[in-house]
């Protein structure tokens, strides 16, 4: 299985959300997640991670699948140095066991990623990747489902996360 995970925050808490998929082709997920969590830490500049990797964590601790895949709405590493970004934290946090892939909507420069176009999208998205080599990663999310530039499960994930009824 591979998993596509977002959170979204409101105040001091959080909904962190889970897409499960088989196929990289996939247009629907065949399981979704989600998990309220409360008294997530306050946005830190420079440390977006201190906030995120936890919700990740915690949503990811409620899937029994075996994973073969994660995608994040993030970068992997921040700078041509490789410091750590939420991606690779992420992947060292699950003691290296499971390639992370990062999809960024917005170019962070100096952050080592591939640019590629989907659909008749002239924005690009910045994929990078840990565990697994980048082309082969941004080659599978040119293969996710969807006619538009964000993926069918990274939207629905995103939305899945904004639901504001938590």
């Amino acid at each position: 299985m591979k998993v596509c995970l977002d959170v979204q925050y409101t105040h001091n808490q959080a909904l962190a959300a889970a897409l499960l998929f088989k196929d990289w082709s996939d247009s629907t997920a065949t399981r979704a997640v989600t998990l309220p969590i409360a008294d997530v830490l306050e946005y830190e500049a420079g440390a977006f991670y201190k906030r995120e990797l936890p919700c990740l964590l915690a949503v990811l601790g409620t899937i029994i699948e075996p994973l073969e895949y994660i995608v994040v709405d993030s970068f992997v590493f921040l700078d041509s140095s490789f410091k750590h970004g939420l991606g690779a934290r992420l992947y060292m946090a699950l003691e290296q066991k499971i390639p992370v892939i990062g999809v960024a909507k917005t170019d962070f420069i100096g952050a080592p990623s591939l640019p590629i176009l989907r659909g008749a999208s002239k924005q690009a998205l910045f994929i990078s990747s840990i565990g697994c080599d980048t082309i082969q990663a941004a080659l599978r999310v040119q293969q996710m489902h969807g006619a538009h530039r964000i993926p069918t499960l990274l939207k629905a994930v995103d939305s899945l996360a904004r639901d504001k009824s938590f």
